[in-house]
């Protein structure tokens, strides 16, 4: 089945997938990876219902809602997908899933606006969409100009602008959160030198973090108030002039 699909995929797609997940299973993107996994974590705490659903370059098991009966893994026909799809056409009824994670996803594709819809449509009413992408105002962001790997490939879509895409899509953003304050450095000892930056300027929440978080909620159609039936005016109604009585005694 994965060998008929992978005969059937876009090959530009595929390659830049693979790309996309052999540069996150390497130490840069392993960094990111780490940093994501705990503010997912934290996050789909929160969640329950009957389906998770997570797309993803990453060849890591993505984070998952234990309170989310089913926890899907959907895209590229690759080792860990569970259900083999185009970025396209996702094979899911509308309104299938309580919760869909795009990580990374935005990134690394070929049509990010088909993609969003994708997913947007895939969520209940009342159901949460979570966008994590590189934020390109920031050291990695930079060093994507100047990279020779597959993170120069990657589309870096500010969050601001996916919240506007969000916001057309009948979604209300909740929450953006920012991670992996430390810059792209592969040597471990950098990296352990400015740990404690990464505790500090999470912290505080500055928005020049390696990565984004964007939480965005489906609007739930209300009910259609019930329109008043107007009366139209009868006429106005006009005091009827009273008889005079008259009160002088009759004579005799």
């Amino acid at each position: 089945m994965t060998d008929k699909a992978f005969a059937q995929a876009d090959p530009d797609w595929l390659a830049l997938i693979s790309a996309a997940r052999d540069w996150l299973s390497g130490p840069l993107g392993q960094l990111l990876l780490d940093e994501e996994r705990r503010m997912l974590d934290e996050e789909l705490e929160r969640y329950f219902g009957g389906y998770l659903v997570h797309y993803g370059p990453s060849a890591e098991t993505p984070p998952q809602a234990q309170q989310v009966r089913r926890n899907v893994r959907l895209g590229a026909p690759l080792p860990g997908v569970e259900i083999v799809c185009d970025e396209r056409a996702w094979p899911l009824s509308e309104h299938a899933a309580d919760v869909v994670v795009l990580q990374h996803g935005l990134d690394f594709c070929l049509s990010p606006h088909g993609l969003l819809r994708e997913a947007a449509a895939s969520v209940r009413p009342g159901g949460h969409l979570l966008i994590v992408g590189i934020n390109p105002w920031s050291a990695w962001g930079l060093r994507r100009v100047f990279a020779h790997d597959a993170l120069r490939q990657a589309r870096c879509i500010s969050p601001s602008r996916v919240a506007d895409w969000l916001n057309l899509l009948g979604f209300a953003l909740e929450k953006r959160r920012f991670g992996c304050y430390r810059p792209p450095l592969a040597s471990p000892a950098w990296q352990t030198r400015l740990a404690g930056w990464e505790q500090v300027a999470g912290r505080w929440q500055l928005a020049g973090g390696g990565f984004y978080l964007l939480v965005a909620r489906k609007i739930m159609i209300g009910l259609r108030p019930v329109q008043q039936v107007r009366r139209e005016p009868v006429g106005k109604l006009v005091p009827l002039p009273l008889a005079k009585v008259n009160r002088r005694p009759s004579e005799p």
